[in-house]
């Protein structure tokens, strides 16, 4: 197979050109600019491209496959190239399932939740020594790839609802026909992709329509919107097997889960996370994966990076990162810490940074998301609004969003710094929740440097 990638420096698209190169394909690849740690890993491979730019004389008629990731326009004179010759172009979630068409397809939709529950499924199958290829969108530890595609029988995926190409507008998710499908939970984000909610809800109503006949829908059914969708989008040809917060018990700062009547200590907390562990435990099951070994497996699983992962710690602080930003993923780290250290002071520090919660339209989304933080500061730079062109935000429309009494907001990191360098965080818990960086700020030293 002679497989070209138009793009291939995005952080899943050279995973999978590495992929398809150790199965043994003849990759080859363009990108106007590679960034690590993408280039290295491509160069260890043998397959970074000489000089960065688009070059249309690699695109010939006996290329078995054109792939096209998002960085990718319409006017690349690569893909116009191809489009000429009548090439296969496939964007990134199509070539997977044209790779796994002869698999057991196991899928992961939702608003959130999705890496961390793919993991844990993949976690449980590698532990159990499974033979299984994999779709996800974190580094997970134990996996030097975050895909994998080889002729295992079964595939586990990440399937999220963003655009899957530059000339293919619908999600990634609706092309991944499963078997076994996962929702975990359904929150309207994405509002420059998704402008009303209503039409949001469409790619969920739409993937419930690509599940394989005869396949198993399992949902999460404590989430009322999704629950009254699977109920609105009903098929008589597939099986449903709801969730929702597994029998537990926290004992002394840690958790411990019976699924079945097997139980086990976690290192991972959470009644987000244990929801997300009974769907993976479904979808284990499923595949003949017993409750007494799912439940050793899953015993020892770490989290995803950046899913309320612990930075630092001593005795009395501990500081974790997040990946939150949205507002049911905030909302749910804030209550999960508050849950498992209640004798805590919590303090939440969550960056606004994405195009949505930059947007004072969308403030009114996070009301009451931070309120079981016992100090909540949301802090946004000038850079991140002037970046994604929008206009200023101002700090009252934040304060009258998330209708949170004392809550600090804060635009100059320098402001943030002063503040985390005076105050005495003894008996806290601190997460740091976003998808950016602080304008800058090393919060890794910040973190060891209160713990030490």
């Amino acid at each position: 197979m002679r497989v070209h990638f138009i793009s291939i420096g995005g952080s899943v698209m050279h995973q999978l050109a590495i992929a398809l190169h150790r199965k043994g394909y003849q990759v080859t690849g363009t990108d106007d600019e590679i960034f690590e740690p993408s280039r290295t890993n491509l160069l260890n491979e043998g397959i970074l491209p000489k000089s960065f730019g688009w070059q249309p004389e690699l695109i010939t008629k006996d290329l078995d496959a054109v792939i096209l990731g998002m960085h990718a326009r319409n006017d690349n004179p690569e893909l116009q190239k191809a489009v000429e010759l009548g090439l296969k172009i496939y964007s990134f979630p199509e070539y997977i399932y044209h790779e796994s068409q002869q698999k057991k397809r196991i899928v992961v939709g939702g608003s959130h939740g999705k890496t961390t529950t793919t993991s844990m499924i993949m976690h449980v199958l590698r532990t159990l020594q499974f033979d299984f290829d994999y779709l996800v969108g974190a580094k997970l530890q134990g996996f030097d790839q975050s895909v994998n595609i080889t002729n295992a029988p079964v595939i586990v995926c990440e399937g999220d609802e963003y655009p899957a190409s530059a000339i293919e507008k619908k999600p990634k998710f609706h092309f991944l026909f499963p078997h076994i499908a996962i929702l975990t939970g359904i929150a309207w984000d994405h509002i420059n992709v998704f402008p009303t909610l209503d039409f949001y809800l469409d790619q969920f109503r739409i993937f419930i329509t690509k599940i394989e006949p005869g396949g198993l829908l399992i949902y999460n059914s404590s989430d009322a919107v999704l629950d009254q969708l699977v109920k609105e989008c009903h098929r008589a040809d597939l099986r449903y097997q709801p969730y929702a917060v597994p029998e537990h018990a926290i004992e002394n700062g840690q958790t411990v889960v019976t699924i079945d009547g097997f139980s086990t200590s976690l290192k991972v907390f959470g009644n987000h996370n244990l929801m997300n562990l009974l769907a993976a435990y479904y979808a284990c099951k499923e595949i003949g994966v017993t409750a007494s070994d799912f439940v050793k497996a899953i015993a020892d699983f770490t989290g995803a990076s950046k899913r309320l992962e612990l930075l630092a710690s001593n005795e009395t602080i501990n500081v974790y990162r997040d990946f939150a930003h949205a507002p049911s993923k905030v909302k749910a780290t804030i209550e999960a810490l508050k849950q498992q250290y209640p004798n805590r002071k919590l303090i939440g520090i969550l960056e606004l940074h994405t195009f949505s919660s930059l947007n004072e339209q969308f403030m009114s989304e996070y009301h009451g998301a931070l309120s079981k933080a016992d100090t909540a500061i949301v802090f946004y730079s000038k850079h991140a609004l002037e970046i994604k062109r929008l206009p200023d935000l101002p700090v009252e429309k934040i304060k009258e969003g998330f209708s949170q009494p004392g809550l600090l907001v804060m635009n100059d990191k320098k402001i943030l710094e002063e503040w985390l360098e005076k105050t005495d965080f003894f008996n806290s818990n601190i997460v740091l929740m976003s998808s950016g960086n602080y304008d800058g700020l090393d919060m890794l030293t910040f973190a060891e440097r209160v713990t030490h």
